[in-house]
Order: structure tokens, then C-alpha cells, then sequence
């Protein structure tokens, strides 16, 4: 049998510049995009409302008299019972750029410092923190986005974890309160805030998620692919209905340092905790048995 000889010829100059341009070129990133879940913080991670919830605080530090703390304890009140539509928003909004003109930006972040995990730890929804748990377990950033005052949403941040905080700024002069207000995060502008966010952390927002509780943040909502109405106003609820969206409900304030992390602890650690609470458990029944059979003896 005769086989057919391979030939090889040399390669061109023009035949090694196209081996040479393929082979440099760059691998595409097959990356999945970044993705986040965007909490609204007030009646949604917490059971009441951030700010109106430092009133008696900021009484005992000077900034307020017994008037303006009667007035926020009614607010908060009324925020409870029926939430706040946009108008009650907007008053409480000039109401409280007014009342913090003049004070010290130093003794406000002192003062919520001081007595932050007294207020606000023991109104944390345990559901919530169990949700924040669950979005870092699947590789999601979390952001807090409030109307609330930074100097007051940053550090509930800082204490849940959060990635990021996104929050309403006040104009500061000569370190203090002007009375004006910088940046309002509140309905068109939280949803402005979040895809700013998602343009500068590479947010893939139609796979991100959004909790809110009031009507006033559909706007946020309707800008990711899964959002979730939580403890919804009225009218909230009325939308979610229509839209076919979740409808949770969050119902047990608890102390972080008191519930038991459902996803930051790794299984063997899980285990290991449990048979030593086991053990101890175990030894302590062990000891109380042996007393209970242990002779009196009469002196």
C-alpha cells in the first residue's frame, strides 16, 4: 500500500502575524456579574423608625427640649400604626432639618455611639438579619438605603454588616447643622441612589434584591428583577398584590448577640458548639442525679 506523503511548507510573514495577533489576544471574563439586596432600613430591618428612635437621647444630651421629644414619641407613634404616606414623610422631613439646625455634628455621632446597641439592637428583626446572613452566604453585597440622617444609618450598618450605606446627607458648616439638606434619599432618589451604585460596583440590578415597607419606595423596587414588599403600608400592599410581588412579614425584634446565626457559623462549627452545649448539659444532669442520692447526714 502506498501512503499518501504529508507535506509542511515554511510559514509566511503575513501567515505568522495572524498566529501572533490570535494568540495575544486577551480571555474573555466569563465571570458571573455582581449582584446585591438593597434594605430599606426603617419597619423593614428594624421595628421602628431610626431617628424618631434617638429622640430621648438627643433630650438627655441638650439638643432637644421636652416639647421636641413629646412631639417625636407622637411621631413615632403614628409611624407605627399607619406608616407615613408622602406627605407625613415630607413634614417629618422640615420638621427635623429644622430642629437639628445648629447642632454639633460630633456630639450627634457621640450620642449615637453611646447608646446604639441600648436602642436600636433590641428592635432588630431577627427575619431581617436572617435574610442579611442568607444574601453574604450566596455572595451578595448588602446595602442599607435610608431617608434616615447618615450619622444615624452608618453605624446600624456597621453593626449588621452591611456593604454599603446609603443614606440622606445634611449641609455641615463650621461642624454643625445648617438647617439645609444635601442629598434626600427618599422615593425617585433611593432608586437614583442604587443604580449610581450598581454603575460604580458592576451591579447587575435585573438580579438583585429590594426590601422596602412603604409605597414610597416602589420606585427602588421596580428597579430590581426581585423585590420584596415587607410589613407593607396599605397602599404598599395594594401594589405588590397588583404587581405579583412577595409579600413578607417580619414579626420578632431580637438582640444580635441573642439569635443564633442561621448561615455565619460552618457546619463542624455548628456541630462542635452543639455536642459541647450537649456535654455540658449531659454533666449537669449527672451532677444534680448523684445529689439527689446522696445520703443526709445529721450533725
Amino acid at each position: 500500500m502506498v501512503y499518501p506523503m504529508a507535506f509542511w511548507s515554511k510559514p509566511t510573514r503575513r501567515a505568522l502575524g495572524r498566529m501572533v495577533v490570535a494568540y495575544a489576544r486577551p480571555v474573555e471574563n466569563h465571570l458571573p456579574p455582581r449582584t446585591a439586596a438593597f434594605f430599606d432600613l426603617d419597619k423593614t430591618v428594624i421595628a421602628k423608625s431610626s431617628t424618631l428612635a434617638f429622640g430621648r437621647s438627643f433630650y438627655q444630651g441638650g439638643l432637644i427640649n421636652r416639647r421636641a421629644v413629646l412631639r417625636t414619641a407622637y411621631a413615632q407613634f403614628v409611624y407605627l400604626v399607619g406608616g407615613a404616606d408622602h406627605d407625613q414623610m415630607e413634614g417629618m422631613r422640615k420638621y427635623l432639618s429644622e430642629l437639628c439646625r445648629g447642632w454639633n455634628v460630633q456630639q450627634v455621632r457621640e450620642i449615637v455611639a453611646e447608646t446604639l446597641h441600648d436602642l436600636i439592637d433590641p428592635i432588630i428583626y431577627d427575619e431581617a438579619a436572617s435574610l442579611i446572613e442568607e444574601h453574604h452566604a450566596a455572595g451578595r453585597d448588602v446595602v442599607l438605603v435610608s431617608a434616615s440622617g447618615s450619622e444615624v444609618v452608618e453605624p446600624i450598618g456597621e453593626m449588621l454588616g452591611a456593604d454599603h450605606v446609603v443614606a440622606t446627607r445634611m449641609v455641615v458648616k463650621d461642624g454643625a447643622y445648617n438647617g439645609e439638606i444635601e442629598h434626600y434619599v427618599y422615593g425617585p432618589a433611593k432608586a437614583e441612589a442604587i443604580e449610581e451604585l450598581a454603575r460604580s460596583e458592576g451591579y447587575d440590578l435585573e438580579r438583585c434584591f429590594a426590601y422596602s415597607d412603604s409605597v414610597t419606595d416602589v420606585p427602588m423596587l421596580e428597579s430590581v428583577g426581585h423585590p420584596y414588599a415587607v410589613n407593607p403600608d396599605r397602599a404598599l400592599r395594594r401594589e405588590a398584590v397588583v404587581r405579583e410581588w412577595p409579600v413578607l412579614t417580619f414579626s420578632r425584634p431580637v438582640r444580635l448577640n441573642q439569635r443564633i446565626p442561621s448561615l455565619s457559623m460552618p457546619p463542624g462549627s455548628v456541630l462542635a458548639a452543639a455536642a459541647v452545649g450537649a456535654a455540658v448539659a449531659t454533666a449537669g444532669l449527672v451532677w444534680l442525679a448523684a445529689r439527689r442520692r446522696r445520703p443526709v447526714v445529721m450533725v
